[in-house]
């Protein structure tokens, strides 16, 4: 069924879904589709990389009635009394909290496990125990560590490159395990560098497209880690959405309890992100028609090459990516210098 076909189909059957991390940024953007799509939503945030600004800036792009249909549980996943309450008479959870960064992980590997092992555990339990029809959850890129093959397919990774991925890969076991355990319905959704609407710019782990359009729009230094000709496949939001709502109502047997790469299937070098981000912006900011970016050491537990084989999703969930590079930076662009300069 193709997507459009399945949220016709939820709007005249709504369900109640569970999304934790709900005030982040993939999490903030599946509320949102899910309220313009009449669906009853429960939320889960601790606020630990979550704001409340994206939960207001969702209730000013919904409309009434359908803020009413979303009930927000501020709480944390490390605790089991909390998710059991938020997958209580839930359908579909999906799983979006985590501590992410990869350097943040090398830093803090206790917190990082604290979080993406004993949390996801919890959940797991907690929509186990309330009966839920799928635990659709994020997985990450981060899993193919070292493997060289490109692009990257879903059954051959290689060794684990940070604490971050480590947790990333006991995620997948933990579902491996429930569903051989339990019979409990997972999908994972291994994420390739998510950008878009709501992605934080702010902070020491900021993901790398928002956090080099504050520094241009500002004209302070851009950094590149290594060379530049490190290269990733960026997936614009839209799609990972799209992916997400697939996986939790695919009524294919053969698409459950399995992993699947959500991306594009393009790579792209940082110097080549680096000069669409600046000649988008250099449209409406002077300053950045001669802007060169600083050049330092290569970052410790970075993978030098992602690109994602998307086949499996396409031919299992139907997922079909509605946004490439181009596309997604130019839509992101505009929410960006809106929400950076306050322009309209």
């Amino acid at each position: 069924m193709k997507y459009q076909q399945v949220l016709d189909s939820l709007n005249e059957n709504p369900k109640k879904w569970l999304v934790t991390g709900v005030a982040g940024f993939i999490g903030s953007n599946l509320l949102e589709t899910l309220l313009k799509n009449n669906q009853h939503v429960v939320g889960l945030d601790n606020f630990s990389t979550g704001h409340q600004y994206n939960l207001d800036q969702v209730k000013e792009l919904v409309d009434p009635e359908q803020w009413k249909n979303f009930v927000f549980i501020k709480g944390d996943m490390r605790d089991l009394g909390t998710c059991n309450q938020a997958c209580e008479s839930v359908d579909y959870v999906l799983h979006q909290a985590a501590l992410g960064s990869v350097p943040r992980s090398i830093e803090d590997p206790i917190t990082t496990n604290e979080n993406n092992i004993s949390g996801y555990l919890n959940m797991l339990v907690a929509a186990r125990d309330a009966g839920v029809k799928r635990f659709v959850y994020a997985a990450s890129s981060s899993t193919y560590g070292d493997h060289p093959d490109l692009p990257k397919v879903e059954d051959k990774i290689g060794n684990p490159l940070s604490p971050y991925a480590v947790t990333k890969v006991v995620n997948e076991l933990y579902a491996q395990v429930f569903a051989r355990t339990y019979d409990f319905k997972t999908i994972g959704l291994r994420y390739f560098n998510i950008f878009g609407q709501r992605q934080d710019p702010n902070g020491a782990y900021a993901a790398v497209i928002p956090k080099w359009v504050a520094g241009m729009i500002a004209d302070e230094p851009v950094y590149i880690n290594g060379d530049g000709e490190t290269s990733r496949d960026f997936c614009y939001i839209d799609n990972a959405v799209q992916a997400n709502i697939l996986a939790a109502t695919t009524t294919n047997p053969e698409a459950v309890d399995q992993v699947y790469n959500v991306a594009v299937g393009d790579r792209t070098t940082l110097n080549e992100l680096l000069e669409a981000i600046r000649s988008g912006l250099a449209k409406q900011f002077s300053h950045l028609n001669n802007f060169q970016a600083t050049y330092r050491d290569f970052r410790a537990g970075d993978v030098r090459h992602s690109l994602a084989d998307i086949s499996k999703a396409e031919k299992l969930l139907g997922y079909s990516p509605t946004h490439r590079i181009g596309e997604g930076i130019e839509v992101a662009l505009d929410w960006y210098i809106n929400d950076i300069t306050g322009q309209d």
